[in-house]
């Protein structure tokens, strides 16, 4: 039943699924569909970007506090700048050249962990163009911005880009129970078809966990939270940016689509006092990977405009507080 709803939900030709526990086994899943389609074992992610921390998906991730310790990683990665599509076709070309071919390219819609960075429009349609080109399939990420986070169901609609293969984690279980999973199309399945023990998992796709994602499907298609979310995200976050402005001695630029916000500030130390105001507020907020010079604001998407007001009540009380420290 969760399987028949994923393929309902998922753009294009997108219609297999297998389950996992979490958004990290979904993008190992993917990578290892990726090399098995391909045969090939060249990775491109995106410098900044997140994609876990098991031992291949950490090869995916670029942060190096996270990389270091465990050095050396799965061999076969890159890592590029994330939302320059130029850059990517050389990477591509020079790994073709060399004999190195690139199996996949790895990226998030928007990218979380990184800072709430938005690609420029274009990158997207350029990017599946390129790997269209070079026969290098497409993974999207959408751990974080799948189901209705950035104000649509899959943070790569934004774009009208269909990728091959598709991480889901996160949301998917509604915030409460642990399931992911990678979905590609009925082609690329193919190759798990002759030997389907060549990727397994003991409790991925139990029934308790399945039970919990197909509701948290069906809220979101009946309580239309993508909707929500992009109404809610174009009512905040012009206030949010208004506030920022008045304090430019900290605050440097807000973003965000829908309910996936960043707020980037003049320094690690400003972020964090920031942050600190907040939470004497009652209003939680996150960093980015390890510091706070870009916060994150990723409410519930059910959150109501009386409260997403009190948060913008809280952010001018710890904005004019932080304002003072800095001068």
């Amino acid at each position: 039943m969760l399987a028949r709803l994923v393929a309902m939900i998922a753009s294009g030709d997108l219609q297999y699924c297998f389950f996992t526990n979490s958004g990290t086994e979904s993008v190992e899943g993917a990578l290892k569909l990726a090399r098995l389609h391909t045969k090939r074992s060249g990775i491109i992610a995106a410098v900044g970007a997140f994609h876990g921390k098991s031992l291949g998906s950490l090869s995916a991730t670029s942060k190096a506090v996270f990389r270091k310790p465990f050095l050396s990683l799965v061999p076969g990665f890159r890592h590029i700048p994330y939302g320059d599509a130029d850059i990517l076709e050389k990477e591509i070309a020079s790994a073709k050249f060399t004999g190195e071919d690139i199996a996949a390219v790895i990226l998030e819609p928007i990218m979380g962990e990184g800072g709430i960075i938005i690609p420029p429009d274009d990158y997207f349609s350029k990017v599946r163009a390129i790997c269209d080109s070079y026969g290098v399939l497409l993974i999207a990420d959408e751990v974080q911005t799948g189901l209705g986070r950035t104000g649509k169901m899959f943070g790569m609609d934004h774009y009208g880009v269909v990728p091959d293969i598709l991480c889901l984690g996160k949301p998917f279980g509604g915030g409460v129970m642990p399931i992911g999973a990678f979905v590609s199309t009925k082609e690329i399945w193919q190759e798990m078809v002759p030997n389907p023990f060549l990727h397994t998992t003991t409790f991925g796709g139990n029934p308790l966990a399945c039970a919990a994602a197909i509701a948290a499907i069906n809220v979101t298609l009946e309580e239309r939270l993508p909707e929500q979310a992009a109404e809610k995200g174009n009512y905040f976050i012009p206030k949010m940016l208004d506030l920022m402005s008045k304090y430019k001695n900290i605050c440097l630029e807000g973003r965000g689509r829908g309910l996936m916000i960043g707020m980037e500030f003049t320094s690690n130390e400003a972020g964090y006092e920031v942050s600190k105001g907040l939470f004497k507020n009652g209003v939680l907020v996150a960093g980015t990977l390890i510091n706070a010079k870009t916060l994150r604001i990723e409410p519930p998407l059910v959150i109501t405009k009386a409260e997403l007001d009190r948060v913008l009540e809280a952010l001018n009380s710890a904005f004019v507080e932080a304002s003072k420290k800095f001068g």
